[in-house]
């Protein structure tokens, strides 16, 4: 007789799911899924508000990418009224940008990722954590607590808040940058940006090639993907065009506003999750090598990117590239991709701080209620994240939709896991380091 596995809860993501795997009679996996139970309900909600207030809204729909929510939702709210930030004001939010996805990226790769390869995928689960790390490796642990307290304190000691901001306001910033907390920020940005350099480097040399025979088998599919690119290409996070990148390589570049025209979503009966699907490219199913399903996040950014702006990350880019291809569908890779952004956010916050314009005063441009419709996007540290808001003559939201990041990736991590199932289990043969494995391959999208 067949039976259902229950991986419940997922362990070491930013959030909850399970998973459901199905065996046959002859114990091998007939089909495995990923539940996430995530009704907000924040587009409902929202209607009836100034359109003022959604920046201070939005940012709680998320602890742990509050300020991606929070400048998409500025941006939205730019284009309801029709207004431009002053060059000041823009920097200063690009700033929060990249400070913020530091913190995070260190907590997902030493907190979340790292244990599995660090302890050992099959290390038993009191030690397969991040204080099995901190005992294994006390220095390093310190190290990697200090690195993650610090890029929050610089956060809150320039823009009051971490999580949950308010430091963004519709028209640019709220406040501008003195000479004295330039010059903090700078420091402090350039600490990190040599703790970047070091775990790229320690994750090449030290976890990734120990690794390989799992990278190349297990969660692997074949997907398009999306993400953000500047005019001439470079990888982006915070302002530019949507590039949707098919399997093979070929691509389409498109506006925010056109969303609609590429991306529809998908209702299953047994998810709450709704499934962003890429319509130009056919009728959605839940199916491998269904031509309609991308991925975005990390992975994607740096597949649909032709290079990246600072040339420590472009460096590494190319490694990546000469040692994975274009585009690299390894889903584990992930967290290669991720070091690769964590560098690159540490040299593009250095490079800010640099910059002599961050310090004029003018940071905000003057706004008024208006009619409107206004599509704000940024990449969130999950993926794309599209903030699409209408409002009426008194700057009163009507509607009101959005597309999260981590749910661009709903269906990839479906087959993802159904891939890494299906490689794992056969004849009903499993034991607990190996349902950890298909954990780890969830825990690379880190939704």
């Amino acid at each position: 007789m067949g039976k259902t596995l229950t991986i419940q809860p997922v362990t070491r993501i930013e959030g909850h799911a399970k998973v459901l795997i199905e065996l046959d009679d002859n114990g091998n996996v007939a089909d495995a899924k990923m539940a996430i139970v995530a009704l907000r309900g924040f587009e409902q909600f929202c209607i009836g508000r100034a359109a003022d207030e959604m920046p201070r809204i939005v940012n709680r729909i998320c602890g742990i990418c509050p300020w991606s929510h929070h400048l998409a939702s500025n941006k939205a709210v730019d284009k309801v009224y029709g207004v431009t930030p002053p060059p000041a004001g823009e920097k200063l939010r690009r700033l929060m940008q990249h400070l913020s996805w530091i913190p995070d990226k260190i907590l997902h790769f030493y907190f979340l990722a790292a244990p599995d390869f660090i302890m050992g995928p099959d290390a038993d689960p009191s030690v397969r954590n991040v204080l099995g790390v901190l005992k294994s490796n006390p220095d390093l642990g310190m190290k990697v607590v200090k690195m993650r307290q610090l890029g929050s304190m610089l956060i809150e000691n320039f823009a009051g808040k971490v999580i949950h901001p308010a430091a963004g306001v519709p028209g640019g910033f709220s406040k501008p940058m003195t000479e004295a907390e330039r010059e903090e920020l700078l420091k402090g940005a350039e600490e990190l940006l040599e703790f970047a350099k070091f775990s790229i480097d320690l994750a090449k040399k030290d976890i990734f090639p120990k690794y390989m025979d799992l990278i190349e088998n297990v969660g692997v599919i074949k997907t398009g993907f999306i993400g953000t690119v500047s005019e001439d290409g470079s990888w982006e996070i915070y302002d530019g065009k949507l590039r949707m990148m098919k399997a093979d390589g070929s691509y389409e570049d498109f506006s925010y506003e056109q969303y609609t025209d590429y991306i529809a979503e998908h209702v299953e009966p047994w998810a709450y999750v709704k499934f962003p699907y890429a319509k130009r490219w056919g009728e959605f199913a839940l199916e491998f090598d269904n031509p309609t399903i991308y991925r975005s996040n990390c992975l994607a950014r740096i597949n649909v990117c032709d290079k990246m702006p600072t040339p420590l990350a472009q460096a590494e880019l190319e490694e990546f590239r000469e040692k994975f291809g274009r585009p690299c569908q390894y889903t584990i890779l992930y967290n290669y991709a991720r070091l690769i952004e964590l560098l690159c956010n540490a040299e593009s916050a250095v490079a800010l701080l640099k910059d002599p314009e961050i310090t004029d005063r003018n940071v905000r441009t003057k706004v008024e209620p208006q009619a409107g419709r206004g599509v704000g996007c940024v990449e969130s540290l999950q993926g794309t994240l599209i903030h699409d808001y209408e409002a009426d003559q008194n700057g009163l939201i009507t509607r009101v939709n959005l597309i999260v990041g981590s749910t661009h990736n709903a269906a990839p991590m479906n087959l993802s896991v159904k891939q890494a199932a299906q490689a794992l289990i056969q004849g009903g043969n499993y034991d607990q380091g190996l349902l950890n494995k298909i954990e780890i391959v969830i825990r690379a999208y880190n939704p």
